[in-house]
Parts: structure tokens; C-alpha cells; sequence
């Protein structure tokens, strides 16, 4: 055999094996991870789920959810081991001045309680234009009837001017 007719499978059996490497290491170090858990320390669940470690058994670890609410959760459900301060910052949203950088209490920023104040927001689209009665166009409203016709249509301009003539100016 020719080694260039080798080669594609010899560069496939490497890159599998860098791959399962590289994964075992990963899983390696969440296994020691969940294994350095001890109570007290704040995590969070692959679910998304941020508590306090009570108890830590072989396979399954006690949290404490909330003041008094104790959950049992399989090791395996641990996503994160968090330090203190990140997790008193995400639990507790107490900001650790002394960090550099850090952003201080005072200059977090502010959302607003309602919509006053916001301008709107373009998205480019346009109002459904149905076909009304009289032959023109007007925008439907939500219950299927079509929105009332403005008071600046030739329609109804062509009507003042009829009524201007029989009764004299308008006065508007």
C-alpha cells in the first residue's frame, strides 16, 4: 500500500483521539469540581438553579433554595462551583467594590418602571390596507371593521364645498 492512500485515515484516527481526549479532561474536571463541593458554597444547576450547598453525599448533594427549602439534586446536576463573591453578586446583587473595574452601586443602570418616556421603535412594517366600501383603502381594525375615513378625503371635501355652495362659507 501507497502511505498517500494511508494518510487520510492515519490524520482520522488522530483527530479522534485528540477529540475523546480533550473530552475526558473536560469531563475530569467537572467530576473534581463536583467532588471539591463543600456546604456553604454557592452553585448553580444545569437547570439555571442558584443555591447553597447543605450536605454533600456520594452521588447526591442537599441545596438550600431559599431560607429553609432544602432540595436533593444528583451530583451530576451541578453546572458550576461558584467563588462567594460571584455568587453573592448574582444571588444577592451585592457589587464587590474592591474589584477593578467593577461597576459601583451608584452607577448601575437605571430601567425604567414604565413605558413613558421610550420612543418607539421602527420595525418596518405597515399597517394591513383592506379595500373599504366606497372603492378606497383604509386600515382594518382589530374586529374586521375598517378604521373611520379621515375628514381630509376627496370625498369629503368634494361634499363641504357642496354644502359651502347651498348654505355659504363654511366657518372652520
Amino acid at each position: 500500500m501507497n502511505i498517500v492512500t494511508l494518510l487520510p485515515f492515519i490524520v482520522l484516527i488522530g483527530a479522534m483521539f485528540l477529540m475523546t481526549r480533550s473530552a475526558k479532561n473536560k469531563q475530569r474536571a467537572a467530576a473534581q469540581m463536583r467532588n471539591e463541593m463543600q456546604p456553604g458554597t454557592g452553585v448553580r444547576t444545569i437547570g439555571g438553579l442558584y443555591a447553597t450547598v447543605k450536605e454533600v453525599n456520594d452521588d447526591t448533594v442537599v441545596l438550600e433554595i431559599a431560607s429553609g427549602v432544602h432540595a436533593l439534586f444528583a451530583k451530576n446536576a451541578i453546572g458550576a462551583v461558584l467563588e462567594d463573591s460571584e455568587f453573592d453578586r448574582i444571588v444577592n446583587g451585592h457589587v464587590d467594590d474592591s474589584l477593578d473595574g467593577g461597576i459601583k452601586g451608584d452607577e448601575l443602570p437605571v430601567v425604567p418602571d414604565s413605558p413613558e418616556g421610550l420612543e418607539p421603535i421602527d420595525l418596518g412594517k405597515k399597517a394591513d390596507a383592506k379595500p373599504s366600501a366606497d372603492g378606497g383603502t383604509a386600515a382594518a381594525k382589530p374586529g374586521g371593521t375598517p378604521a373611520a375615513k379621515p375628514d381630509d378625503t376627496p370625498e369629503s371635501k368634494a361634499e363641504d364645498a357642496k354644502s359651502d355652495d347651498e348654505d355659504g362659507p363654511a366657518t372652520k
